[in-house]
């Protein structure tokens, strides 16, 4: 019976090499090695096999039993080639794994942002994790993913922060709403609005409330919550309210003319998108590439505001 665990790589190439040359001094010369190594080579895998490889009376030609260990014996070899290639890959930065985490209102061009990515790199498996604020935080601060695409960065985990270009705020409203058009609008007139929000822990719930209690002077506003930016944007055609939202999440229905914004001191706000990644963690030649081609292309992905002020 076969020793499995006896077998060496060593003793493999020696077999396959004595194979492909009919001989030990032809096996010696391809392997650089001396006639007496390649046949200690050849005798512990014959014990390992318990049984002859090779008859030498036939200018050694393989047993049945040596042919099996030739097959293998070539599948290990090219199983290795094609490591050695992934590992070259790897370290080129041309193949491997990244997880992209996006804030949800990022997810409105981070598809095309993938496709980009991936046709620019086509080793590349990019996996992309989409949620709010709160839960990019938390995957990076659990090494869920390699690079994220946020807004303001975070305190912790202390991260590497790119800027990847504009990212304006502004409220939203029906076409026919009452506000819509009007060139300024203040605190008082918005009273008896309801506001559609985000969850808590979303980067815009934050940047609305923040919004909010500067401008009202601590005046309490009727709040509606709702978990999407699409649920938000359907609600506010509706009529339901009107909502503090990323422009990048409705560039579309702006454009359309389905939905409006407002007019109101401090809005737009203008914020700014940022790539990051831990900075106790290094990144792989890969991230590093995606990194790059991240910082080339965003500006020139993140949708179009024209027509918003």
């Amino acid at each position: 019976m076969l020793c499995a665990d006896a077998l060496t790589l060593k003793q493999l190439r020696a077999l396959l090499a004595v194979a492909e040359t009919r001989s030990l001094t032809g096996a010696a010369a391809r392997l650089g090695l001396t006639v007496p190594a390649v046949h200690a080579q050849l005798a512990g895998l014959e014990s390992a096999l318990a049984g002859a490889a090779f008859d030498r009376s036939d200018r050694f030609a393989p047993t049945d039993e040596g042919r099996a260990l030739i097959t293998a014996a070539r599948t290990a070899e090219a199983a290795l080639a094609r490591a050695a290639a992934e590992v070259a890959a790897l370290r080129r930065g041309d193949a491997g794994r990244v997880a992209l985490g996006v804030v949800s209102t990022a997810k409105y061009f981070a598809p095309g942002l993938v496709r980009a990515l991936t046709d620019a790199v086509p080793g590349a498996e990019i996996t992309l994790r989409v949620g709010n604020r709160a839960e990019t935080i938390a995957d990076l601060a659990a090494n869920a993913v390699d690079l994220a695409i946020m807004g303001r960065p975070p305190r912790e985990p202390q991260v590497d922060a790119t800027p990847l270009g504009p990212h304006p705020h502004g409220i939203l409203l029906p076409p026919d709403h009452r506000l819509a058009g009007r060139a300024a609008v203040t605190a008082a007139d918005l009273a008896g609005e309801t506001f559609i929000a985000r969850e808590p822990g979303s980067g815009t719930r934050i940047l609305m409330t923040r919004w909010l209690d500067r401008i009202g002077e601590g005046r309490e506003f009727r709040t509606l919550e709702m978990d999407s930016n699409e649920t938000i944007k359907q609600a506010v055609i509706a009529g339901l309210g009107i909502a503090f939202l990323s422009l990048h999440t409705a560039a579309e229905e702006l454009r359309g003319g389905r939905l409006a914004l407002l007019g109101a001191p401090g809005l737009p706000i203008q914020r700014t998108w940022y790539l990051v990644h831990r900075q106790d963690e290094p990144l792989s030649p890969l991230a590093t590439r995606i990194a790059a081609q991240i910082a080339a292309r965003a500006p020139v992905l993140l949708p179009a505001l024209t027509g918003t002020p």
